[in-house]
């Protein structure tokens, strides 16, 4: 090894650097994760995004060009992007394997290239020949559509010079090698680096690229965290890949709304969009039984009505169950407590199951209200009237506070044709009349119950 060489030892996980090689991570915690390492100069890093304007300038003398957003015309994915694709940003996408990552790629490029535009299908995990075999199967060929397998960097960077797309797709960004560096693809500093080139050519030259990466057990983006700060926009392929939809979500997004979803589902011919997600969700929803209730969530700029069950079981273990399935554990439990303290139902000899159904993931405390009455109904065993929405955030001593966006929310459930609405009595004071629904105000718990049951 040359004398001018220098060895560390890097997390394989989150990227803390060390120079001796240790057993645990003292910034993520995880064990066996180090990996020694060659540090060199990045030769590529040397000229910066701004190299050619050297000197600051004012910021409202900067000229913007008349430049249009790239429309894929995948409605779901448009507007997951905040409208379409900005000249010169960086997208990644992260998400299970086999759920649709690759496919949906194709799919948008196709829809780029029907429109004249040149696009680079960089894959280093498929051959030539299995990309043409899956995109025969999509129906999605076209002449402007370019596809190469290739890993190394260097290659790569060199074609998008002398080919100069409008787009550029790498699938996936761990198996992209650069040779400056002596570690293996995928590893920290592979993809750190790989990341920052394509994000310096992006810049530079205003070619779009999107980054297909890979996901960890635990459903984070493999690789350094830096990876995600450095992109323009972070998706996320959300469902089970035995379920037949899946959701795109928008976590980080420079040009858009954050939290904005897309939902697809997945045929035979690839991704299909669902125009109306809150149809789909209540499309199976049972009639008058116990423990099913709806209320209506807000993902980005869209609300969306979905299904909550709650089922409360009687059980003779001295700890119950608490199995919660696309809700916050711990906001669960916080809800039954008020429960039990302020309606006086006896929740702690039962095992209580919640679901939502469709796979869809909410974290809003705008569905408490949902939450609390699904339990309630499955433990009363009565059910709760099949044209009535459920919507308020509730606090620790019983008190239902106000939401926001609650005359969007009603003006779905009033598309979908229900007729009766609980909303926090805060709420009523801002609101403006909505004909056809019949809005009931309520400030407590245990008032929303009395008119519930």
């Amino acid at each position: 090894m040359k004398k001018n060489s220098k060895t560390i030892f890097c997390c394989q996980s989150c990227g803390y650097q060390t120079p001796k090689w240790m057993g645990k991570c003292p910034d993520c915690g995880q064990w066996q994760t180090f990996v020694e390492e060659t540090m060199h100069s990045s030769r590529g890093l040397k000229t910066g995004i701004a190299s050619e304007h050297t000197k600051p300038v004012p910021i409202d003398s900067v000229e913007l060009s008349e430049g249009h957003r790239l429309l894929t015309h995948i409605n779901e994915f448009d507007r997951v992007l905040g409208g379409g694709l900005v000249a010169g940003t960086l997208v990644l996408i992260g998400g299970d394997p086999g759920i649709g990552k690759s496919t949906l790629m194709l799919q948008a490029l196709y829809g780029l290239a029907k429109q004249g535009l040149k696009v680079l299908y960089a894959s280093g995990e498929e051959s030539i020949k299995q990309i043409k075999i899956r995109s025969q199967r999509l129906s999605v060929i076209c002449d402007n559509m370019l596809v190469v397998s290739e890993v190394d960097l260097e290659s790569v960077l060199s074609m998008v010079d002398s080919v100069k797309p409008h787009v550029l797709v790498i699938d996936s960004i761990q198996t992209m090698y650069n040779g400056d560096l002596s570690s293996a693809p995928g590893s920290v500093s592979q993809v750190r680096e790989s990341t920052m080139r394509l994000m310096i050519m992006a810049k530079k030259t205003g070619i779009s690229v999107f980054l297909v990466g890979h996901v960890t057990k635990d459903g984070a983006i493999a690789g350094p965290r830096i990876m995600e700060h450095m992109v323009d926009t972070v998706l996320y392929f959300e469902g089970d890949s035995n379920h037949v939809f899946r959701i795109l979500r928008a976590v980080k997004n420079r040009f858009g709304s954050t939290n904005e979803i897309g939902v697809f589902e997945m045929k035979e011919d690839g991704l299909s969009e669902v125009a109306n997600p809150s149809a789909v969700f209540l499309s199976e929803r049972p009639e008058n039984a116990p423990g099913s209730v709806v209320t209506a969530s807000m993902e980005g700029t869209r609300p969306i009505l979905i299904e909550l069950q709650g089922l409360a079981s009687s059980t003779n273990l001295g700890t119950p169950r608490r199995t919660i399935l696309g809700l916050d554990h711990n906001r669960v439990a916080l809800l039954v407590a008020v429960m039990e303290k302020k309606l006086g139902m006896h929740l702690m000899g039962h095992d209580i199951f919640m679901n939502v159904a469709g796979g869809v993931k909410v974290h809003e405390p705008a569905v408490d209200m949902g939450i609390i009455s699904a339990v309630a109904s499955s433990f009363l065993d009565k059910p709760i009237e099949n044209s009535t929405v459920v919507l308020g955030e509730v606090g620790l001593t019983g008190e239902i506070r106000a939401i926001s966006h609650v005359e969007i929310r009603i003006a779905e459930m009033k598309k979908m044709g229900f007729a009766r609405c609980l909303v926090p009595k805060s709420n009523l004071k801002r609101m403006t009349e909505i004909k056809g629904v019949e809005i009931i105000g309520v400030s407590t718990i245990s008032e929303a119950m009395g008119v519930l049951f």
